[in-house]
């Protein structure tokens, strides 16, 4: 009897971010669809222990070089043995390393998953190796054929967000604002993301410094670079009105508390997944004018979006956008459907399934 076709991702990090979320989301549904499925990553890495967590396979490579000899020997023995029908790619090592071996392997299919909005340093292996690159955004897409990458090649594809999971609820609103003393007078303007400078956090600071009291912040998310964000906060003298969560696996609640999202975003973002679980609120919004952040804004009612750095315009825009926190539910659904028709989850499963079937690859 037949096997299910195997497939397999492959990733360099060793830490935890959207990247590794969405390799761990597509893996997982892939999954539930009745494909095999497993994981090439480095040791200690977050993704090899979320990924035994839910029964996947892990296998590891040490992906830290691409002149790394014995780890082209042990990677090509591996895809020998175990004879995977897709093989995706996500960093720069791992996407040399495992799209080469796949080849010569004579893999099916070969993904290679582009996250962020950056230079690549060569065209050569996008155009080599995979068969297939999919783009998390449509100026990632863009900036990859400028780049000289094949546009043939390319497929825009967002990473997906479980529409079901990150949908307001009041009872959620209520118990964050009471835990962390908001009261109904309080606007609080919320920020989800992983703490790293691209990710603007001190651009907030400076905002809160020039708004009025009842402007309450919280970010949500953890990361090496919360030490910088807590000595921005004191250099900005807002202290007693700035919410430091931490890293929290359930940040849907906290959508729910905000009364509105600032994101800060300056660089290199694909479309972060937290920007679009917060269009799932229908939460008014300031962003940054990030190229790719901007693309899913014709489906957002109420938004400006300010220079990075430009405090003035951006406090004057979060005063104006205190103008509409009160919810029209009939805008949120008409919001929630445009987007999740987008970059919703069974949008993302659909058009990989669907690659996958123009390679003769499914589950029987």
């Amino acid at each position: 009897m037949n096997q299910p076709p195997l497939v397999v991702h492959t990733d360099w990090s060793r830490a935890w971010g959207g990247q590794e979320i969405r390799m761990l989301t597509e893996l997982r549904e892939m999954k539930k669809l009745g494909f095999r499925v497993a994981m090439v990553v480095r040791e200690d890495s977050e993704l090899s222990r979320r990924g035994k967590l839910e029964d996947i396979p892990v296998h590891y490579i040490d992906f830290s070089s691409k002149f790394n000899v014995r780890a082209w020997r042990d990677l090509y023995a591996l895809f020998t043995s175990i004879k995977p029908e897709v093989v995706n790619t996500h960093s720069s090592e791992d996407s040399w390393m495992a799209g080469c071996v796949a080849r010569i392997c004579r893999v099916p299919l070969i993904i290679k998953t582009r996250h962020v909005l950056a230079s690549i340093s060569s065209p050569l292996s996008y155009n080599i190796f995979p068969h297939v690159v999919f783009a998390c955004s449509e100026s990632i897409g863009k900036q990859l054929v400028e780049q000289g990458v094949s546009a043939k090649k390319i497929i825009v594809q967002s990473s997906g967000i479980d529409e079901q999971r990150f949908m307001f609820n009041p009872q959620n609103r209520e118990a964050v604002r009471q835990e962390y003393g908001i009261t109904d007078q309080d606007i609080l303007v919320g920020n989800v993301a992983f703490l790293r400078h691209y990710k603007g956090h001190g651009f907030i600071t400076k905002t809160a410094a020039v708004l009025p009291e009842k402007y309450k912040f919280m970010i949500v998310g953890g990361g090496d670079d919360r030490a910088l964000l807590e000595q921005q906060i004191t250099h900005a003298g807002v202290e007693q009105r700035f919410i430091l969560t931490g890293h929290r696996e359930n940040p849907e609640k906290y959508f729910s508390a905000f009364d509105m999202i600032f994101f800060s975003s300056y660089a290199t973002e694909g479309i972060s997944q937290s920007f679009i679980q917060g269009l799932l609120y229908g939460l008014p919004l300031l962003t940054c004018k990030t190229p790719s952040v901007l693309e899913p804004l014709e489906f957002v009612r109420h938004y400006r979006t300010v220079d990075y750095g430009d405090v003035e315009n951006a406090s004057k825009a979060v005063i104006e956008l205190s103008a509409h926190l009160e919810r029209n539910e009939q805008q949120v659904a008409k919001q929630r459907t445009a987007v999740s028709a987008k970059y919703g989850l069974q949008k993302m499963v659909k058009t990989i399934v669907g690659v996958y079937e123009d390679y003769n690859i499914r589950v029987v």
